[in-house]
Order: structure tokens, then sequence, then C-alpha cells
């Protein structure tokens, strides 16, 4: 039973989720050679307030795209 965590942060659409799962699923088969009925992806989504790189949190970051962090708040 192989498992892929996948740890992003919140506002990735149903859709995004869906390609990413399929196209995780085909390289683990083709690169691996899973049983893709075997595998689980679990998608984990966090806010920026619980996320920090260097010490600070991803709401207070400044290399974060506005558009993003407005995402959040």
């Amino acid at each position: 039973m192989p498992v892929v965590q996948i740890q992003v942060w919140k506002g990735r659409t149903v859709e995004q989720k869906r390609a990413v799962s399929k196209a995780v699923t085909e390289a683990m088969v083709e690169h691996m050679g899973v049983n893709p009925d075997g595998l689980h992806i679990i998608i984990q989504d966090y806010e920026l307030e619980n996320w920090a790189r260097g010490g600070v949190l991803g709401i207070d970051r400044q290399d974060i795209p506005k558009d993003e962090l407005d995402k959040h708040r």
C-alpha cells in the first residue's frame, strides 16, 4: 500500500487536486511499478498562518505573491 502525501497551502481547486492525483498515480505506476488500485494519495491543505519557513509565518512573509496572501486573509 504505497502512500503519497502532498502538503500545500489552501486555495487549490478540486479540479487541481484531481489533476495532480491523476498525474502522481500515472508517475507511480510508470516509475515505481505500483498497482494504482492500492495507491493512496493524501492531500493536506494548510492555512498560511499554520505554515512557517525560517521562523516567519506564511501570512507574514514578504516573498509570497499578494494574490496568494489575499486568499488567506
